[in-house]
């Protein structure tokens, strides 16, 4: 057939990466997007003061206020739009927006502020959307490892702990390859199956 093509148009899936505060969401995005990411970042300004807390971040001058976006394509058959949330508290309004319909979820953690964690997890935890945590590995924070950064936030065994490097792209693959065997395990459950999970 003329103008007929037999080059495959990948599947599109949709991945959160999620996270408090300066977790390096947009660093992460960007290290591995196969186009220009769009941010939405701001000046942090005197208006957050008293409101967001910069406690261990304090060198931190920008911040995402909506969106971050990126894509890849991880083969001929599939590319992961990326889709990260604002890590600020006042504007969690954007997550149920931003969540719908996807597939998993990256939630980033920075173990010296562990605290700003708990928000994602029990947001994922509680609409019952697949992620896998990632310790993203800051310059001289001090190394936890993973089985206490998990009792810390009281995972359950099933969820991937992993550690990342937010600014290189083989590690963010990493992260984003070990989400994919955590949805694809999830949806091939037989417990989701007889109880119509979609």
């Amino acid at each position: 057939m003329p103008g007929r093509s037999d080059r495959t148009v990948p599947l599109a899936v949709k991945i959160v990466v999620s996270g408090g505060l300066g977790v390096g969401k947009s660093t992460f995005i960007g290290a591995v997007s196969e186009i220009e990411p769009l941010d939405t970042e701001a000046a942090i300004t005197q208006v957050s003061v008293g409101v967001d807390s910069l406690e261990g971040v304090e060198a931190k001058t920008r911040t995402t206020v909506a969106l971050d976006f990126g894509r890849i394509t991880l083969d001929p058959t599939i590319a992961l739009y990326l889709f990260g949330t604002p890590g600020q508290g006042r504007f969690s309004f954007l997550w149920d927006d931003l969540v719908e319909g996807a597939l998993g979820t990256v939630v980033l953690a920075d173990t010296r502020r562990i605290e700003e964690s708990f928000a994602a997890v029990d947001y994922f935890e509680a609409q019952g959307v697949p992620f896998v945590l990632a310790v993203n590995r800051f310059d001289g924070a001090e190394r936890v490892e993973l089985a206490e950064v998990r009792r810390a936030l009281g995972l359950n065994p099933e969820i991937p702990v992993l550690e990342c490097d937010a600014r290189e792209r083989g590690s963010v693959r990493d992260v984003l390859g070990a989400l994919m065997d955590r949805v694809i395990g999830v949806r091939a459950s037989p417990r989701r199956r007889a109880v119509g999970v979609r």
